[in-house]
């Protein structure tokens, strides 16, 4: 067994209750093991990992011992992230904000266990409308400290240094994809939670699209990595739903040929399905990056429209407007600052994350040609086409 079916095998046991295989258990040496929790750090799985291997009465090892650590420390993470969620949610109540709870928040319930559904922050929807109101709350009742802000969220973080994202958009970076006229219905396909008034939640099918949305969006920058896989999965297996009302969303949002081509990827890392060439080349692509893809699958979607070394590198360091104004929202009312707002990002490179990443990706560029290509047949094959994005 390679390092990616041992990796699978120990997912499945956890979600999808599958008993591990003796071939399995055996091929768990401590030398796989490295191999296996390096795969599943980069997608931050690796407690999925540790709860798996508790339970294998493997004999004792350093290794062994990390990757039982990695649940632990995912459990820690979820109870105090969940804390700072359920006191966000209170407060907005409270404070007779209509909201909805995104991604994470709502995904973990479909898991066996909460705490198994790892997230990096909690992630809530207000109107735009409601938008000052509601980071008064988080500010002034919670006392949060404001972090970032996009074109379409807000990021605090907690006393406690936990971060909480306040989305007042669905549609995120300026991308002019045909899901953005499903996702700006989202307030039209809300409705209250039970026992509550202003804590809404989207339909069955609305939820459906949006994670496929946010799946193909990651696709973008690089990849999206194997957690949404398993969140897809579970919606599928373990939600009472009606199919045909999803594809239908699916289809008027232009994302039908995408969730097909992912669900089956899904089926073929849970269900033991078998894999055809599609799926076999997105694995490729998602397996080499990790859990928000790889400097080279990022590279190499830029260069599919970008070919040539210098156009691309004038890409990277002219932004166009949509995405320009996604970093600087003020440019919606005052396009006539690009020109500043293009200089005052130059100055982020010297930042030594941002230096150290940009220059990754040019160094990248240097041989992304050959994989440049390869990657836009395979977003044209998924249906989706990086320059409508």
């Amino acid at each position: 067994m390679n390092t990616a079916q041992v990796l699978f095998a120990l997912i499945r046991n956890v979600i999808c209750n599958e008993t591990v295989s003796a071939e399995t258990k055996s091929a768990c040496t401590p030398e796989m093991l490295e191999s296996v929790y390096a795969l599943a750090a980069r997608h931050d799985l690796a407690h999925l990992v540790g709860q798996s291997l508790s339970k294998l009465g493997l004999p004792d090892s350093e290794i062994l011992t990390k990757c039982k650590q990695a649940g632990m420390s995912a459990f820690v993470r979820h109870m105090q992230l969940d804390h700072e969620y359920q006191k966000t949610c209170k407060a907005l109540e409270d404070a007779r904000i209509t909201f909805i709870p995104l991604k994470g928040s709502v995904l973990r319930n479909y898991y066996p266990e909460p705490w198994l559904r790892t997230s990096c922050d909690a992630d809530i929807l207000v109107k735009q409308s409601d938008l000052e109101s509601a980071t008064t709350v988080l500010k002034e009742t919670l006392g949060y400290r404001y972090a970032d802000r996009t074109g379409h969220d807000i990021s605090f973080t907690s006393p406690g240094g936990i971060h909480i994202e306040l989305h007042f958009d669905l549609v995120e970076d300026g991308r002019a994809n045909a899901s953005n006229s499903v996702l700006r219905r989202v307030w039209e396909d809300a409705a209250p939670a039970e026992g509550f008034r202003y804590w809404h939640c989207m339909s069955d099918r609305f939820f459906y699209f949006y994670h496929i949305a946010h799946m193909a969006k990651h696709f973008e920058t690089g990849g999206c990595g194997i957690r949404p896989f398993i969140d897809l999965w579970l919606l599928d297996h373990g939600v009472p739903s009606d199919f045909s009302a999803r594809d239908a969303l699916l289809q008027t949002g232009g994302l039908l040929q995408f969730a097909t081509a992912v669900r089956k990827l899904g089926r073929v890392w849970f269900s033991g399905e078998a894999a055809d060439a599609l799926s076999q080349r997105l694995e490729y692509f998602l397996l080499h990056g990790g859990a928000f893809g790889s400097v080279a699958n990022r590279v190499a979607l830029h260069k599919k429209e970008d070919s040539s070394q210098l156009r691309y590198l004038l890409s990277r360091v002219f932004v166009p407007y949509e995405k320009l104004k996604a970093y600087y929202p003020i440019l919606e009312k005052h396009r006539w600052l690009m020109p500043v707002m293009q200089v005052r990002r130059w100055f982020l490179l010297l930042k030594p994350d941002v230096y150290r990443r940009t220059k990754g990706e040019v160094l990248a560029s240097k041989t992304m040609v050959s994989d440049a290509n390869d990657t836009g047949t395979l977003l044209n094959d998924l249906g989706l086409d990086p320059a409508q994005w």
